[in-house]
């Protein structure tokens, strides 16, 4: 095992050439999961199934001409030469391929693609193989009750969801997912380097010992498929506090613009200013979303001011009478999200809705009140835990709303 001590002294500043490589990797990274996220969806769309052709039954595919038409239909491309582009970038990265390898472009004709994860011929190298890991480690450590990831102190900064490497060491050996310390130790190390975890400040490899590091991933975030055109494919930010980030309108220099739409179904642009500390306090509304995945971008201040022109408590929203209707609203997420935000506390409120996504669609707007999701009351609930009980739950959310009635 390498000391604590020499471990500082020797790893002290990573270095940017293995943070480049560690920038790279992730990208790869992304690509994957950004794959596995389309193939589930499509294989739920019944858009793979077995096809035939000249007597000859081909499992697992999908036409290239239709797949073309459902990116098109569920918002991921805008035209057919962008859902070529996105086909053709997760075919050159041997993610799908034509089902005789005929073809090493992506067609829009009627021709039979597949996802090599369907037919067992994707390439298991050993960078594939670390991010697999890495991706069923942050799993089983997310569907897990366990006390490893928690807010914690740095030499005076505090940090959201660390790991302390020798607890995280104790768990892996705990899990049987490795025989060894050392073993263990070489793993993070691994995980460190291939982008999936990182140190809190990035000054420190993987040591055994008391410093902290958090993921740099975060697998659940669901991927536009737009990014795989986006080089530098952290276009939209992560956030665990809420799972509805906004799709980006477009960005130059320092900020960042999201649309929001009003009761009276006006757009306004909302815009998203820089932090440069992680510790700042949110107060009970917590508009600060700050990503515990330790993006390397700064956090990020989404919708500062509440829109709420004033609270109101649980009490007040079901009086009998009051000047409040109640709605419920069916949002089937997308690639991206539900397409909203949630912020405040008993009750917690909609404080941005995406006019593009999910949740505009179904009628949801800002200012209404959150009651219930999926049947289960959350009035007296605060914004991060309704937040985690959409993210853990189905794809499907069934929204209970209150608003101010318009006599």
């Amino acid at each position: 095992m390498i000391s604590y001590s020499a471990g500082l002294s020797e790893m002290d500043g990573i270095g940017n050439t293995m943070q480049k490589k560690a920038a790279e990797l992730e990208r790869m990274a992304e690509v994957l999961v950004t794959g596995e996220q389309l193939r589930l969806r499509l294989h739920e769309s019944k858009v793979i199934k077995d096809r035939r052709h000249h007597l000859r039954t081909y499992p697992n595919c999908f036409v290239a001409k239709e797949i073309v038409d459902w990116l098109i239909e569920h918002k991921e491309a805008s035209d057919r030469d962008t859902s070529i582009k996105i086909m053709q970038k997760l075919l050159d990265q041997s993610i799908i391929h034509h089902v005789c390898d005929e073809h090493k472009e992506f067609k829009d004709m009627k021709l039979f693609y597949r996802f090599r994860k369907d037919d067992g011929t994707f390439p298991l190298d050993s960078e594939a193989k670390v991010f697999m890991r890495g991706q069923r480690i942050y799993e089983k450590l997310m569907n897990t009750e366990n006390t490893l990831l928690q807010t914690r102190e740095e030499e005076g900064v505090t940090y959201e969801r660390t790991l302390v490497a020798s607890e995280f060491i104790d768990w892996l050996l705990q899990e049987g997912e490795m025989p060894t310390r050392e073993e263990a130790e070489r793993l993070g190390r691994r995980l460190l380097e291939h982008g999936i975890i990182q140190h809190v400040s990035n000054k420190h490899h993987f040591v055994d010992g008391g410093l902290l590091y958090q993921f740099r991933m975060n697998f659940r975030r669901r991927r536009r498929l737009m990014e795989l055109l986006n080089e530098r494919f952290r276009s939209i930010p992560e956030n665990h506090d809420s799972p509805f980030c906004l799709r980006k309108q477009g960005s130059e220099g320092g900020n960042t613009s999201f649309l929001s739409v009003s009761p009276t179904k006006e757009i306004k642009v909302v815009s998203a200013v820089r932090r440069s500390s992680m510790s700042s306090s949110c107060g009970s509304s917590g508009y600060y979303s700050s990503s515990p995945t330790l993006s390397s971008s700064p956090p990020v201040l989404c919708n500062p001011k509440s829109v709420l022109k004033r609270q109101v408590s649980p009490e007040e929203l079901q009086t009998p009478g009051g000047p409040y209707i109640k709605k419920t609203f069916t949002i089937v997420g997308d690639a991206v999200g539900w397409g909203f935000v949630v912020r405040g506390s008993k009750p917690c409120h909609i404080q941005a809705v995406d006019p593009g996504g999910p949740a505009a669609a179904a009628g949801m707007k800002v200012c209404q009140f959150v009651v219930a999701v999926n049947g289960m009351n959350v009035l007296n609930l605060d914004y991060r835990t309704v937040s985690s009980l959409i993210l853990t739950g189905p794809r499907t959310v069934v929204m209970e709303v209150m608003e101010e009635a318009d006599y």
